[in-house]
């Protein structure tokens, strides 16, 4: 916005303190004056002294009272004196008393213009004990830091994603150029893998939508069992699931939290398809259980499978991670598409959006434990 310039915060707080200084000041003059008045007679009067001796050199028998007019013209002369020597002291030490107070709230408006100009890194640290400025420049410090990893995570995020979408028009292209110099060419065989192509590109390009959606948070708020969910959710991928091989199990107690539906139903369904996917080849099974604690509720979706390493499960919700351990296989064995590498990211997005929190455990049989932890209603 563009404002008229004004006085600098530390020349208000300077005038302030001097003005303070000064009515505080007059006050004082002025209620010393009236105590004095009560005991002053209107005009100078000589009272005689009975106890002084008839001809004492060192007395006089007589007491000169002065008058309120001869007490003004002695009083205001030395009262103007103090309020002028208030003043000055009023503003030289609000100058400096204002300086040194507003100190930090430089260094944090320098700080500002550093972050303005795309210089995430640079830090207050203001010292001293905790107060108004420090318990300020904490939380910007605090602000910059997650700043700094969201934009990090940003480009990481964009470098992935450029790198994914480039994939499949990259083999498209060459799908096209192998057709176009060899006009001899089955051309259902190359149909088959442009649409295979075209719809790995799509899927991809949905999750980046969904994913989006979710990290702006644009959605309203309503009541949500998660136990519907998982109950709907495991009966989209039931025929799924018996293809591949893999018992789904749903159980649990009734579980509403405030959420977006779709987003909700999004979350469930890419656990529950995730847990069949990554699954052992034969006999495999998915558990989706909820349950309600006093403050939160719970979905917990685990599965069979092989033995992964923490470490490795730790990176799983992170964009475009797979994991070699968790390649998708079919009923015979045969290594199936390693997909977008974008499930549990969607999954994290759409937690971190419901304010609740996401937990993936290795399972010492093997396989994976994925546990979303959602606030309750009051």
């Amino acid at each position: 916005m563009d404002r008229r310039p004004g006085l600098s915060v530390r020349l208000r707080l300077t005038l302030s303190y001097a003005g303070f200084l000064l009515l505080a000041g007059a006050l004082l003059l002025a209620v010393v004056w009236l105590f004095l008045l009560r005991y002053v007679p209107d005009v100078a009067v000589t009272v005689p002294v009975r106890d002084v001796a008839p001809g004492d050199p060192r007395r006089s028998p007589y007491l000169f009272v002065p008058g309120r007019s001869d007490l003004w013209e002695a009083f205001a002369p030395k009262a103007v004196g103090a309020l002028g020597f208030l003043l000055v002291c009023g503003l030289l030490g609000g100058w400096l008393l204002a300086g040194r107070m507003l100190a930090p709230l430089a260094r944090i408006t320098e700080a500002t213009r550093t972050a303005a100009t795309g210089s995430l890194f640079h830090r207050i640290q203001l010292p001293g004990r905790r107060d108004e400025f420090r318990e300020l420049a904490d939380a910007f410090d605090s602000m910059l830091a997650r700043l700094d990893a969201h934009v990090a995570e940003q480009q990481r995020f964009a470098a992935n994603a450029s790198h994914e979408l480039r994939t499949p028009l990259t083999i498209t292209k060459t799908l096209l150029e192998l057709a176009r110099k060899d006009p001899t060419r089955d051309t259902g065989r190359l149909v088959e893998s442009l649409h295979a192509v075209n719809t790995r590109a799509i899927d991809l390009t949905e999750a980046l939508l969904l994913l989006s959606r979710a990290d702006r948070r644009s959605f309203a708020r309503e009541d949500v069992d998660l136990s519907l969910v998982a109950e709907e959710a495991t009966e989209t991928l039931l025929p799924f699931a018996e293809a591949r091989g893999v018992v789904l199990e749903t159980s649990g107690d009734i579980a509403v939290t405030r959420g977006e539906p779709a987003l909700l139903l999004q979350l469930t369904t890419n656990l529950v398809h995730n847990a069949i996917v990554h699954n052992l080849p034969e006999q495999g099974s998915v558990r989706v259980l909820t349950r309600r604690e006093p403050t939160a509720v719970v979905l917990t979706v685990e599965n069979t499978g092989a033995h992964l390493d923490p470490d490795l499960v730790a990176t799983l919700a992170e964009p475009f991670q797979r994991g070699s351990e968790r390649t998708r296989v079919d009923r015979a064995g045969h290594p199936g598409h390693a997909g977008a590498g974008l499930g549990l990211t969607i999954v994290a997005s759409i937690v971190e959006a419901h304010d609740g929190t996401l937990t993936l455990f290795a399972r010492p049989a093997g396989g994976l434990q994925v546990t979303v932890r959602l606030p309750a209603p009051a």
